[in-house]
């Protein structure tokens, strides 16, 4: 017999729902914008029940967390944290703000990012990744990001749209996602 504790599906959709959706800000926020995308998987084709979660900095670089030492955020109406699951399309979205620059080590900081993870049936273990901004001038110095392949690092940026970016995630195959280990 199987049980929840040996397999991700078909438990996963029933456990892991976010009461607060794909809000990690009011949404009605001033400079509040969607993350959009698609995840596919190897073959190309759209993951219709992944979850997309994401965890990031307020504008002022600050995480809502009470162990971060610099004090709480100074962004009224963020979380900072979302869900979101992909519908039959393989397709989420998530309303959120930009984040502002994180310390990195050594006191230098981190270029503009949202941490993003990915969960879905097979996957024992999450898949992290981070979301940059096409924009911003910090990429050029961020330690992480420049510790990418240059010809991969394209996978780790969104895409300007209209009422936000765009970021798509790829599970495997050429155009593979970059995903971080911890």
């Amino acid at each position: 017999m199987t049980t929840p504790s040996q397999t991700v599906g078909p438990f996963f959709g029933l456990g892991l729902p976010w009461p607060d959706g794909p809000y990690a800000v009011a949404e009605d926020l001033p400079g509040a914008f969607w993350l959009r995308g698609v995840v596919l998987d190897g073959a190309g084709e759209p993951v219709p029940d992944a979850l997309i979660e994401i965890w990031q900095a307020d504008p002022a670089g600050r995480f809502d967390h009470p162990d971060d030492p610099r004090g709480p955020v100074a962004t009224a109406g963020f979380r900072g944290f979302a869900r979101c699951p992909t519908d039959t399309d393989g397709r989420y979205a998530i309303r959120t703000v930009r984040p502002g620059p994180v310390p990195g080590p050594d006191g230098t900081l981190q270029a503009p990012h949202i941490d993003v993870s990915v969960l879905a049936r097979g996957l024992l273990d999450r898949l992290v990744t981070r979301v940059y901004f096409p924009d911003e001038a910090a990429n050029a110095d961020d330690l992480v990001l420049g510790r990418v392949d240059p010809v991969r690092r394209s996978t780790l940026v969104a895409k300007e749209t209209d009422d936000g970016y765009s970021f798509d995630i790829t599970m495997q195959g050429d155009h593979e996602t970059v995903f971080f280990t911890f």
